[in-house]
């Protein structure tokens, strides 16, 4: 079956005229009448009756053209589709990130997203870092953003965005503590506050304890880093923030720095993605403004 011959007929069909349609399609009325006589061949029955003021269709003919009419106008809608999705017209993203990716990275790059493409929706799903993964894992979202460690294996990849740093900070209560400097193992006389098990955020801090020989066990196990401050804030225990975080709360004193003797290693926001998926070009073009933010 040649589909050719079937939009030759549609535009013979519309314009009534083989020479028409040979406008149309920028060929020729003899390649015009070849193929339509080849279709009618293949078909066993005529589709036009010819005469010297053009061709009409017959009742075959017209059982066809309804059908093929419709497929071409689908075929149509879906180029112009095609073409606004190029020009990011029209699209849609989803993004799975944690609530450190969403604050340090994502938002300020859909700001300038959404002004360039403001027909382009968007949708995001705030995920822990293990959530973000598995829903990219499972074509849920197109593009997850998380931090480290991301546990992504191949076919995800993963692209480090930027790094941040975490400290310890504590509410009204343990004010005194700001001018002391606390090892890990001090620790175990205060109440912690923690993102909870099955987090990396977690994750990351059981290792750090595990190497000065201590275990993890916090008093208050928060569902999202954004729960995490106004525990503290609420004299609920000490916890670790990253410093973007507890800027504001440190400046009004709503919460104080303690320093560790232990350093805490810096961690990174990740892009990750699926190697063996191809982005929509809007994704391809979010993808683009997040490098570019976080730089």
């Amino acid at each position: 079956m040649n589909y050719d011959y079937y939009r030759i007929f549609y535009y013979v069909a519309r314009r009534r005229s083989f020479t028409g349609a040979a406008e149309a399609l920028g060929s020729s009325q003899p390649n015009v009448t070849r193929c339509m006589n080849n279709l009618e061949f293949e078909l066993g029955c005529k589709l036009f009756e010819r005469s010297n003021r053009g061709v009409k269709l017959t009742p075959e003919g017209e059982a066809l053209y309804e059908r093929v009419r419709a497929a071409q106008q689908q075929l149509e809608a879906a180029e112009r589709e095609l073409e606004q999705r190029k020009c990011l017209e029209r699209g849609e993203i989803s993004v799975g990130a944690s609530e450190t990716a969403l604050h340090l990275v994502l938002l300020p790059a859909l700001k300038k997203f959404r002004r360039s493409h403001p027909q382009i929706r968007v949708r995001v799903a705030n995920y822990s870092t293990p959530q973000a993964v598995v829903a990219l894992r499972r074509s849920e979202v197109e593009l997850a953003l998380a931090t480290t460690p991301t546990g992504a294996e191949p076919p995800l990849a993963e692209t480090a965005l930027c790094y941040f740093h975490e400290i310890l900070v504590g509410g009204p209560l343990y004010a005194e503590l700001a001018g002391r400097t606390l090892s890990l193992g001090d620790l175990r006389d205060y109440p912690l506050v923690c993102l909870g098990r099955g987090t990396m955020t977690f994750e990351f801090y059981d290792m750090l304890f595990l190497r000065q020989g201590l275990d993890l066990n916090p008093d208050v196990e928060a569902a999202t880093m954004d729960q995490v401050l106004p525990m503290v804030k609420a004299d609920l225990g000490l916890g670790f923030i990253p410093e973007n975080f507890a800027r504001e709360a440190l400046a009004s004193k709503e919460v104080f720095r303690i320093e560790l003797a232990e350093p805490i290693p810096p961690r990174s926001v990740c892009l990750v993605e699926n190697s063996e998926r191809t982005m929509s070009m809007a994704a391809q073009e979010l993808k683009k403004l997040l490098t570019a933010v976080a730089k």
